[in-house]
């Protein structure tokens, strides 16, 4: 998308992130926003903007580990500032699938593949991820087998995992909203 910050792009003249917010407001506490440039554009929405505590942009579990250690409650739930199309009991079908398989992480499954990045982590991994992101890993699938990860089901709402990465994509999406 050409550099721009994509939770900003407009989708149907709004920011992408709002449509995140505005899915995510019923069904939690509290929101926090994670990110590394822009922050003043984000801190208009009025909710509390983290940026990545681990420099050069390590990608999306840096962020994960400043949510875990932000949060103020046993779980964060992760969702990427390009998927606006979330369901309504998005976070219920994350938390039951983590209950149900005693997990401390539940991931989004579309039917096919887990969808990282639409996760539940226990805050009481923070050390675990850490340590992680120290020995130079990356890449989240080797950090959730690491652990015994529960598939969130939502391979009924596989449009939910539609990210935006180009002006095409933007134009697919405009459809779905």
């Amino acid at each position: 998308m050409g550099g721009v910050d994509k939770g900003l792009i407009l989708l149907e003249g709004r920011p992408m992130i709002s449509y995140i917010i505005d899915a995510l407001k019923p069904q939690v506490n509290s929101i926090i926003i994670n990110a590394n440039r822009n922050i003043s554009d984000y801190d208009v929405y009025g909710y509390p903007v983290i940026s990545d505590e681990i420099s050069d942009y390590q990608g999306p579990l840096a962020g994960m580990a400043s949510g875990l250690k932000y949060s103020q409650t046993d779980f964060i739930a992760t969702v990427p500032c390009d998927g606006p199309l979330l369901i309504e009991n998005y976070i219920t079908t994350l938390l039951d699938a983590a209950q149900n398989a005693k997990s401390n992480i539940s991931v989004g499954f579309d039917g096919v593949r887990i969808q990282p990045v639409y996760a539940l982590i226990h805050t009481k991994l923070l050390g675990d991820l850490i340590e992680f992101l120290n020995s130079g890993e990356r890449k989240i699938d080797r950090w959730y087998e690491q652990h015994q990860f529960a598939k969130a089901d939502f391979s009924a709402y596989t449009e939910m995992f539609t990210n935006i990465n180009t002006p095409k994509d933007l134009e697919a999406a405009s459809q779905l909203i």
